[in-house]
């Protein structure tokens, strides 16, 4: 098992807003935590009006969700530590999504940990996920995704 993080320094990151390829309430994801070379950790609070939501919470479902925006908040944070734009990048599935609850009650604190397994020079990458609350381990999955060295060209076909 990858390590995770250590609470016993808190320092202040970019604002996920400017690292995650989404606008507006598609932003998923509140704060980044802790970030690393490897490794991210970024925090959720459930609400009542969360996208997604209902007054009860919001469905385990959208944990996936919770993990890819982590992976890309990863990815955005190296861009913005070389200065370049933040890129789009694709989810191209998970393995082993497994959820202890069916739902992420509101007024949840949520932890969402990523961890790079693997990031080949084509913009194939593999992450260890998982998301954590105020019971422990909520969910995990190892997510599959795609960074392509330019999307624009990759969605029009351009790219060989």
């Amino acid at each position: 098992m990858r390590r995770w993080y250590s609470e016993e320094v808190e320092m202040t990151y970019p604002d996920i807003r400017l690292l995650v390829p989404h606008g507006g309430p598609m932003v998923l994801l509140d704060r980044v935590i802790a970030v690393d070379q490897e490794s991210l950790c970024a925090e959720v609070t459930i609400r009542p009006d969360s996208m997604f939501g209902s007054a009860a919470g919001v469905g385990a479902w959208v944990g996936i969700e919770y993990m890819a925006q982590a992976i890309a908040a990863h990815a955005g944070y190296e861009a913005y530590q070389r200065g370049e734009p933040v890129k789009i990048g694709f989810l191209l599935g998970s393995r082993r999504y497994s959820c202890a609850k069916s739902m992420f009650a509101v007024g949840s604190v949520l932890r969402v940990h990523v961890v790079r397994l693997l990031m080949a020079e084509n913009g194939l990458g593999s992450f260890e996920c998982r998301i954590e609350d105020e019971e422990g381990v909520a969910a995990t999955a190892t997510v599959s995704v795609f960074l392509p060295a330019n999307a624009e060209e990759f969605l029009n076909g351009s790219v060989e």
